[in-house]
């Protein structure tokens, strides 16, 4: 069990601000003053410094949030072990992303479930900042994620590595002729939310090439995949996801790519938990598990007509019609 003042010490992390630890845990904020001094006395250590009026870790209180959100949350998780002991049935708790837990992860899922028929299985839904802030409060176990995450506070194992793709309505009708991402601005865009990994990727691609979300000619925000893709389907917008989002309607023809001369990535789908944990070679049982039970991935689609390399020369050959794009 925690210490109180080291449960203040992790209120103050998670706000960085004294006065809103103070009201969380109902103290004053000189009593949180005497818990962190008294924590740095302890450890013989600075754990915050204030610049400029704002509120940061030091190092050895970087070592030692992590240390203390481990151990809040493999207590978390003794407390489940020991319920049950009581009924003799183990409880999995974990997290995934939309298109995670809704496409790549779901046949894995499928085996693991029915080769542990005496473990209860409790799975959460959400976006990558979502199961992050669950993983610090100790609400689950591990998480499947796609999105960016600080990498040193927590154990990793990649889990498969997934293309992310722009794509639109087979029949969408573009105004000009596309060859790169500045061109596709004058599209409506379909995007996640704040906080989705896959939005943060978009962010992060697109400010490389000096563009944002706010510079596409319209923006329609979604928190749900499969409404996203419905509405891809009905042709109200161009998007970017991962290729198994869509992978039937990929094939199938009701959606295409949208062949881009400076876009083409891929990012990996992440298992994670807090670092350290006393329960790790769990973790990692139940990793090797899913990835023996996960398919292969099927071979890219080919690609059906222009590419950026050839545009030139394969122009005339290409039924293009009125939609003046390249797809695949």
């Amino acid at each position: 069990m925690l210490d109180y003042r080291m449960e203040t010490f992790l209120a103050v992390c998670k706000y960085m601000n004294f006065t809103h630890a103070a009201q969380e845990l109902n103290l004053t904020q000189p009593a949180v003053s005497q818990h962190i001094q008294y924590l740095e006395k302890k450890y013989e250590s600075p754990l915050l410094i204030r610049e400029n009026k704002k509120l940061s870790l030091t190092p050895a209180g970087e070592i030692l949030r992590s240390a203390l959100e481990t151990m809040r949350n493999d207590e978390n998780t003794m407390k489940k072990r020991m319920k049950e002991s009581l009924c003799a049935k183990k409880l999995i708790t974990f997290g995934v992303t939309m298109t995670i837990g809704e496409y790549a992860i779901l046949p894995a899922l499928a085996k693991l479930i029915h080769a542990h028929p005496d473990t209860d299985f409790y799975i959460r839904y959400g976006n990558t900042q979502t199961l992050l802030s669950y993983l610090y409060e100790g609400n689950i176990d591990f998480a499947v994620v796609e999105g960016y995450f600080k990498e040193e506070q927590y154990n990793k194992r990649v889990f498969r590595n997934e293309q992310y793709i722009a794509v639109c309505a087979a029949g969408h009708r573009f105004a000009q002729e596309i060859r790169c991402l500045r061109d596709l601005t004058g599209e409506r865009l379909l995007v996640r939310e704040l906080g989705s990994g896959s939005r943060a990727i978009l962010s992060r691609t697109l400010a490389v090439n000096n563009l944002s979300i706010q510079d596409f000619g319209g923006i329609v925000e979604v928190e749900n995949i499969h409404t996203l893709v419905s509405l891809l389907l009905e042709d109200c917008g161009i998007t970017f996801l991962y290729q198994s989002a869509v992978e039937q309607e990929l094939r199938k023809g009701t959606i295409q790519k949208i062949l881009l001369s400076d876009f083409s990535m891929s990012h990996d789908f992440t298992f994670i938990w807090n670092k350290d944990s006393i329960f790790s070679g769990e973790y990692d049982h139940i990793f090797d598990e899913l990835c023996e039970n996960t398919p292969a991935q099927d071979d890219p689609l080919e690609e059906a007509v222009c590419t950026a390399q050839n545009w030139d020369e394969q122009e005339d050959g290409c039924d293009l019609g009125k939609n003046f794009s390249r797809f695949e």
